[in-house]
């Protein structure tokens, strides 16, 4: 269906289409009309006319994600665009604000918000060709080095050194990209355009430099910080960086896997989780933590206990929890304020059934999303699952991937999932009368492409059709094998490819030189 649009916007359309006129238009054109253009141009992907709307900007505030929004005159939300002609010409256009000495607009622009852009899995842009968190910040920091050197080299206006703009934005740093925005951010002071990170993810990136760049991004400001793939912090850094960096704002963290690791703990390290549970309590804004393949049997009271605020959102899949663990966090405040939930990679039915039941039922008025995936939920535990689920009306998500459960199993449980009338999203498994028998789950990932494609197919259809019959043509399935998608992985996968290369081969060294030494 398509969105509505006003008479205004589609008069707008009409004159971006034309970029040329549109381009020499702009400097009689009204300025409560440059939002109206900037969508229309967007949507259209008229980089060109976008370029000279963001440099000749006439507010103090440029805000892509509400630009990009629902309006009154275009109820469709372009802010899932990632559209590569679009961004670049925002970019650019940006730059070129600073440089425009002919501009017949006062110079008002104080704050650019590039943090309402989201990143998803479909385009539908036409030029199919996207920028990614990882590219929009290679190339914000190239453009504030090339504003610097031209500044430098030129004599500009004095105007334009005395320009101040708050970029707002997501950096997504690696390897790859490091030096680039370490440079950026070092020269911060300098620049008309000041970097403001907001959101911090870092990949494939050495210790050293994390701990680095972490403080020059000014942390007082960061709201969310991902370190996940490929970064070796593990606890003795994870409580050096919060005795040495303050995040004050912190919102959401996430810690790359096996940072933690219960097993082996010592006196010392029993006295760092206390630490850093201390040091989490103190972030009173922390209601997001993800903590996924650590081991934390045991501990999870000892880390979530100190913290004042509740969590929203709690990741604690393949943590190897025990009915301790569980039991402490069907018990906690926590449990009515739990938004999102994963808890995948732990046994529920055969381990802490009961337990399950409270914590859903105490996080059932407010859960949207819930994850059970490599949970061992077979047919015969279907029922409690229904029974658990049953509250959780306003549940938005489902996953329950790598289930060893039938495919009559799935036809049951669908049709109790057209009941939750705010369900948008199912991620099932395949069924496991799909593979051959014998197979044993979880299953491996050689094994799990190996099962009957056409007969999954009209499994599929079965389930959609359960749905269509409900009238829920509203809920999106899918059964993506290798997991749900992240746009920063999908990104960065070559250089992810290359790090997990090279790792294996250091890895190999070393056990060769070992071997060598010992004969």
């Amino acid at each position: 269906r398509a969105a509505m649009k006003s008479l205004r916007f589609i008069s707008a359309e009409a004159l971006v289409s034309n970029a040329e006129l549109a381009r020499r238009s702009l400097g009689s054109l009204a300025h409560h009309l440059f939002p109206l253009l900037f969508k229309a141009s967007y949507l259209l992907e008229q980089g060109e006319v976008i370029h000279d709307l963001v440099e000749n900007w006439p507010f103090a505030d440029f805000n892509v994600g509400k630009l990009l929004g629902t309006t009154v005159d275009c109820q469709e939300d372009l802010s899932h665009r990632t559209c590569s002609v679009c961004l670049e010409s925002c970019l650019t256009g940006l730059r070129d604000y600073v440089l425009n000495q002919s501009s017949p607009y006062v110079k008002r622009l104080k704050v650019v918000d590039l943090t309402g852009i989201k990143d998803v899995e479909v385009q539908v842009c036409e030029c199919k060709k996207t920028m990614g968190r990882w590219a929009r910040t290679q190339l914000l920091s190239k453009l504030c080095l090339e504003l610097l050197v031209y500044l430098q080299q030129r004599q500009c206006d004095p105007g334009s050194l005395e320009i101040s703009i708050d970029v707002r934005v997501d950096l997504f740093v690696t390897e790859r990209n490091y030096e680039l925005v370490m440079q950026a951010l070092l020269k911060k002071c300098s620049c008309p355009l000041k970097i403001c990170c907001v959101a911090f993810r870092s990949d494939n990136l050495a210790l050293q430099k994390f701990f680095y760049i972490i403080k020059l991004i000014d942390p007082s400001l960061l709201r969310k910080l991902e370190v996940v793939h490929n970064v070796r912090l593990e606890m003795e850094h994870l409580e050096m960086l919060f005795n040495s960096v303050h995040f004050p704002l912190l919102m959401s963290l996430t810690l790359p896997a096996r940072t933690f690791n219960a097993r082996r703990f010592t006196a010392t390290e029993e006295q760092m989780l206390t630490n850093i549970g201390e040091k989490m309590g103190e972030m009173t804004q922390l209601t997001e933590l993800s903590m996924s393949f650590s081991i934390l049997t045991g501990r999870i009271q000892q880390l979530l206990s100190p913290l004042k605020t509740p969590l929203k959102v709690l990741d604690v899949s393949n943590c190897s929890l025990n009915h301790a663990d569980m039991a402490y966090l069907a018990n906690s405040f926590h449990a009515n304020h739990f938004e999102a939930l994963d808890l995948s990679g732990h046994n529920i039915p055969d381990l802490y059934p009961s337990i399950f039941f409270k914590l859903l039922s105490h996080s059932s008025s407010v859960l949207r999303s819930l994850t059970l995936e490599d949970c061992n939920i077979q047919d015969t535990h279907v029922n409690m699952l229904i029974v658990s689920l049953s509250p959780c009306q306003k549940l938005q998500e489902f996953r329950f991937l790598g289930n060893p459960l039938s495919s009559q199993a799935l036809k049951h449980l669908f049709t109790f999932l057209c009941e939750l009338p705010m369900l948008r999203n199912v991620e099932f498994p395949v069924p496991k009368d799909c593979y051959p028998v014998g197979v044993t789950y979880p299953i491996d990932d050689a094994s799990l492409c190996r099962f009957d494609h056409q007969k999954y197919e009209s499994v599929a259809e079965e389930l959609n059709l359960i749905l269509l019959q409900a009238n829920r043509e509203d809920v999106k399935t899918s059964t993506p094998l290798f997991g749900s998608y992240d746009a920063a992985v999908q990104e960065t996968k070559n250089e992810l490819g290359a790090y997990l290369i090279n790792s294996f081969k250091e890895t190999l060294e070393k056990f060769t030189n070992s071997l060598n030494k010992m004969s």
